[in-house]
């Protein structure tokens, strides 16, 4: 694996970088979120500018798409990016669907992120996936402290819509994980980083907090997490999401969400946890990430499903 960007990765990220700067960050998140709103001007204008493409385009790819995901999921964007740049152009002919789209499970009735403004959901219904059109009534909003906005999908929604073909649950299931290590990657990056901003003004016993070696050590190992969970993501996406390397990718993803979360409020104390502070618009969103798709117990089995299948 090349871990040195294109002169073409760096020109996409360059782009992208300077629309959401416009268009994100922890402010925009924060009045969002009192609203329990959608970046709708986000992902218009992501659309616009073709990013949506990249995992079918001929010169890119599914890398190249990820890095777009990580990259919203860093600025704070309350949008479905993952979803619609890289779940749906693998699992959907044509490898377009308008959004906003939510990803779902049959048969689970809980909030599903980006449900309440969804216009199409992608559901997984064991070996088969199937595209939903969401009408007026298929979706009750759901209030959440989880930084996304969410929504509960009615039974009946989930059970209808199109069959997406032979195989097509699979392919959902491996992106979907995918699409989530990818987007942990980037918050979990966030997280830290606003925590290394706080360690380093705010002051005990005469010097900065973060100076101290214990302080030093734990954030090093966050750090080395953090990184796991990017390089694994991108290498799952980068090599079209193989069963195993997708699974792993995603337990460790949701792992290290639960242990660089536990992190970074130890350090910022109580303030991580109000609306003053900027930690919570990334922290909040790993307790929905690592719960996807079943969490990491349900990515670790599918690691050894994967690598010792059944006799």
């Amino acid at each position: 694996m090349n871990f040195e960007l294109s002169d073409d990765q760096k020109a996409i990220l360059e782009s992208v970088g300077a629309l959401l700067v416009r268009h994100a960050g922890a402010e925009r998140a924060i009045a969002l979120a009192a609203k329990a709103e959608y970046d709708g001007a986000l992902e218009a204008a992501l659309a616009d500018a073709g990013f949506f493409g990249l995992a079918v385009e001929a010169d890119t790819g599914p890398l190249e798409a990820a890095l777009l995901v990580e990259a919203s999921a860093r600025a704070g964007a309350v949008a479905a990016v993952g979803a619609r740049a890289l779940v749906a152009p693998q699992v959907v002919a044509g490898g377009e669907l308008a959004g906003p789209v939510a990803l779902a499970v049959a048969g689970r009735d809980v909030p599903v992120r980006f449900a309440a403004h969804a216009r199409h959901a992608l559901v997984l219904d064991g070996d088969v996936a199937r595209r939903v059109e969401l009408g007026p009534g298929d979706v009750a909003p759901v209030r959440s402290s989880f930084g996304f906005p969410m929504g509960r999908i009615a039974a009946a929604a989930l059970a209808g819509g199109e069959s997406l073909g032979a195989g097509s649950g699979e392919r959902l299931r491996r992106w979907w994980r995918v699409a989530t290590a990818v987007e942990t990657g980037g918050t979990l990056r966030a997280a830290l980083d606003v925590t290394l901003r706080y360690v380093r003004e705010r002051r005990q016993f005469g010097r900065a907090i973060g100076s101290f070696q214990g302080v030093q050590h734990r954030l090093a190992h966050a750090d080395v997490q953090v990184e796991g969970v990017r390089w694994l993501a991108l290498e799952a996406a980068g090599l079209d999401a193989p069963e195993e390397l997708s699974a792993v990718a995603a337990a460790h993803a949701a792992a290290a969400a639960k242990s660089v979360f536990d992190e970074t409020h130890q350090f910022s104390g109580a303030m991580g946890f109000t609306r003053e502070h900027d930690l919570h618009v990334w922290s909040m969103r790993l307790q929905a990430l690592r719960l996807e798709l079943g969490g990491v117990e349900a990515h670790r089995r599918a690691v050894a499903e994967a690598r010792w299948p059944a006799s």
